[in-house]
């Protein structure tokens, strides 16, 4: 019979088509991962993956056995959630999956309340891509993640949150910084930061661009909201950063000013995602109401002093 392990592998290669990157994911060696999908296909008597220089590709059979596996991979989980559950207190470590351009300007109030109300629970957090963490939740190396909409995880129950806004800023200095009256016409052709294609957020910014005529550049992308912001207050252009970025200690208005253009109502909206069935659902849910409950009170009202 196949072992869980093998199957595990499997799943991985099925989301990341390359062998390297699933690997990676689940913590082993390359050759070893090869080592047991070959003995797996020797077990079942099939060739499961197509093997190129570019990647891995499922045959038929392949894919249907994945998909059978991710279903024993996931509920094999649940059954240790399960046990590891004891009465009415959280008990053990939740993988918790959160967008970078969230989780450093909003989690950590929340993480220090929960470990206050429940002190046997421990959060390890992952910092990771959406998409990635999302196919991370789908496979189970993941309890629950947090990022914004859409949240593309297979069976999974999503909690929509709260909406962000997301707010253009210019350097201190930049003309349009100076204007006591701007309009979405204003903006059209200027220079506009943003991170690699990879986050969700470079999709909005590169959608907002396109619908008023600012320009996206490419060749300056960021790697965190950090160095946005700090590109931006170089003067190398303006950015579109979310709200709890700015209001945070770690983010701010240094260097820069939020612009306020008649009719700029862009947001994004955040949701808590669990795998549908989960073990730990009502856990998984009391959670993403604290989050809610604690994010709502920063949200909203006037950012003071340093807006034009």
């Amino acid at each position: 019979m196949p072992t869980l392990r093998q199957l595990e592998y499997l799943v991985a290669i099925a989301d990341l088509e390359n062998f390297h990157r699933a690997a990676d994911a689940c913590r082993v060696s390359q050759p070893s991962l090869s080592q047991q999908i070959r003995a797996l296909e020797e077990r079942l008597g099939v060739v499961l993956i197509e093997r190129r220089a570019s990647g891995a590709t499922l045959t038929p059979i392949g894919r249907d056995i994945a998909a059978r596996a991710r279903r024993l991979v996931v509920e094999v989980e649940d059954i240790r959630s399960l046990a590891r559950r004891a009465g009415e207190r959280l008990v053990g470590t939740l993988r918790f999956g959160v967008t970078p351009t969230l989780g450093p300007y909003l989690m950590p109030a929340i993480v220090a309340a929960l470990h206050r109300e429940q002190p046997d629970l421990r959060l390890h957090i992952k910092e990771g891509i959406p998409g990635e963490q999302a196919l991370a939740l789908s496979r189970g190396a993941l309890d629950m993640l947090l990022g914004p909409l859409p949240i593309e995880a297979s069976d999974a129950e999503i909690e929509p949150l709260f909406r962000e806004r997301l707010l253009v800023v210019a350097p201190s200095d930049h003309p349009l910084a100076r204007r006591a009256k701007l309009s979405l016409a204003d903006l059209r052709g200027t220079p506009v930061l943003s991170l690699d294609p990879r986050h969700h957020l470079h999709r909005q910014v590169a959608s907002i661009c396109a619908e008023l005529g600012m320009t996206l550049l490419r060749d300056y992308e960021g790697t965190s909201l950090d160095s946005i912001h700090q590109m931006t207050a170089s003067g190398l252009g303006l950015a579109i950063l979310p709200e709890l970025y700015i209001r945070s200690e770690v983010g701010g208005l240094a260097g820069v000013k939020v612009l306020r253009p008649a009719r700029w109502t862009y947001t994004r909206s955040i949701a808590a995602a669990w795998r549908a069935g989960a073990a730990y659902a009502p856990a998984y849910r009391m959670i993403a109401k604290r989050i809610q409950t604690d994010a709502r009170p920063l949200l909203g009202s006037d950012i003071a002093r340093k807006t034009v």
